[in-house]
């Protein structure tokens, strides 16, 4: 088997070195860019309303049509998804390194590109924003295999969970970043330009330079992946791409060599052997696939489908569920940059105190008590916490609960990180050979993302009130926040019971 090269041998014993964290930053930063991107989107919804679908008289502030909301939504995911499976197809036929720097420089385009528009025209605004936007999910969706196939190429054997769930805790830290970033811009402009809340003057509550504050937050998103770039070109490819797909034994163990810094024989032969050997020539849509590793697929997929369900919906629409319990007050009592304040400053404190956290107590036990445990775990306590919120929601509305309410909800960000999260990345990074890793990497993630847009998408219509007059504007009666967090909560339980497949 591979184990036997000994370019492959001395990575899987390597003492832990200053290499492994030079990656793990180096990964980690494109999925810090990767969480910023995707969720910053959420902190702006309301601010793009209020300053393009603005409708004289109206009693609300505007607020973007569903179609519209859902396009601006879930467009990234939908190119997320593409991406997922295009890059990890290519990052097994043309290698990691050259793969990744393509995903990188989209991601930084992108990213400018979303916050310009080609006129003031709401029509073309979005319609430009939801173009760029699904060509930066395009990018950021490359990301999820390569970045999870590098570091699990990169890593030694005994800490190789960990270093892979440093790479996406960065995730954590850019949703983070994303929060403080709006926390900052929005006050700035609040302080230079004051406006009066909706009910006291509707047009004046949303001041010109308002338009400024979306772009400026949404643009940002392109520093982080422009400023490790050059870093990712400097990486020499993964041993294990180099000496089992490209077949080059010299270049790996040269190119290891060089990180290890031990010198290391190239055993041109040994690698012809293993390459030719017919019991390690099978492809993804043959029966020794099947047989090998297709429940493990079943399971990384569908574990990763009904996770993100949960995981994106709750994330996206955080700033509807605070509105419901009165976290945030309603829209009319605030101006337009005094909203997007306070609905940074309600998820900051939710990333901060719990999701944050959650990735890290994951990097810190998964090689302690085993990915699978972890999993369960995670999934038993979402559904608890969900059906603690759901059950009891009325209780949670008073005002004297809503602390409570936010505590709770807070415990289920926290086991979604310390948990299936986190887990449904590791895993089939670490899981498939070689050859197919990134591809079957790519594929795990894309079900992901189908399940964000499943969540993305029906969350959005579902969480509305019951009663057609309390509904946001252009949007159908819904189930209501309560039902929704039912719906939420079966969701995760059947993540307990899928969690098996892949075990």
């Amino acid at each position: 088997m591979a184990k036997e090269l000994q370019v492959l041998n001395a990575l899987d014993v390597a003492k832990t070195q200053w290499y492994h964290f030079t990656a793990i930053i180096i990964a980690g930063m494109g999925f810090f860019t990767d969480a910023y991107d995707l969720f910053c989107i959420s902190l702006v919804t309301k601010l793009l309303g209020r300053i393009y679908y603005h409708i004289d008289g109206s009693s609300k502030p505007g607020s973007l049509p569903p179609n519209v909301a859902a396009a601006v939504n879930g467009v990234a995911f939908c190119g997320t998804l593409s991406g997922q499976l295009f890059f990890g197809w290519l990052g097994d036929k043309m290698g990691r390194k050259r793969v990744y720097g393509m995903t990188l420089m989209l991601m930084v385009i992108c990213s400018i590109g979303s916050g310009l528009s080609f006129s003031r025209d709401a029509k073309a605004v979005i319609s430009t924003l939801c173009f760029f936007r699904f060509w930066l999910g395009f990018g950021i969706g490359g990301d999820y295999p390569l970045s999870a196939t590098i570091m699990s190429e990169y890593a030694n054997k005994k800490t190789r969970g960990a270093f892979i769930a440093a790479v996406f805790a960065m995730q954590g830290f850019g949703i983070l970043a994303g929060g403080i970033f709006a926390i900052i811009v929005s006050s700035a402009f609040k302080a230079k330009f004051d406006a009066p809340t909706y009910k006291e003057n509707a047009l004046a509550s949303t001041v010109p330079q308002a338009d400024y504050v979306w772009r400026i937050i949404v643009m940002v998103g392109a520093l982080p992946a422009l400023l490790t770039y050059y870093w990712r070109m400097k990486m020499p490819e993964t041993a294990r791409y180099t000496a089992l797909v490209a077949k080059n034994a010299k270049q790996a163990a040269s190119d290891m060599s060089k990180v290890l810094q031990v010198d290391l024989e190239a055993e041109e032969q040994k690698v012809e052997q293993l390459t030719e050997d017919k019991s390690n020539q099978f492809g993804l849509f043959t029966k020794k696939f099947l047989h090998r590793h297709g429940l493990h697929l079943l399971g990384t997929t569908s574990t990763w489908f009904l996770l993100d369900i949960a995981f994106y919906s709750q994330n996206l629409f955080q700033k509807d569920i605070f509105s419901a319990i009165g976290w945030i007050p309603k829209a009319e009592t605030m101006n337009a940059i005094d909203e997007v304040y306070r609905i940074a400053r309600a998820q900051t404190l939710i990333a901060l105190c719990s999701t944050v956290p959650g990735y890290w107590f994951t990097v810190a036990f998964i090689d302690r008590i085993g990915r699978f445990a972890i999993q369960l775990m995670g999934f038993f306590f979402m559904t608890v916490f969900m059906f603690a919120l759901a059950i009891p929601y009325e209780h949670w509305t008073h005002k004297d609960n809503r602390i409570g309410f936010v505590i709770i909800y807070s415990l289920t960000f926290f086991f979604a990180n310390f948990g299936p999260n986190a887990t449904t990345f590791v895993v089939p990074a670490e899981i498939f050979p070689a050859r197919l890793r990134s591809t079957c990497h790519g594929i795990s993630a894309a079900a992901g993302k189908l399940g964000a847009i499943v969540g993305a998408f029906g969350f959005l219509y579902m969480s509305q009130n019951k009663n057609k007059d309390k509904t946001d504007a252009g949007y159908p009666p819904g189930i209501g926040v309560r039902n929704s967090l039912l719906v939420l909560g079966v969701v995760n339980f059947f993540g307990i019971s899928v969690y098996f497949l892949g075990s």
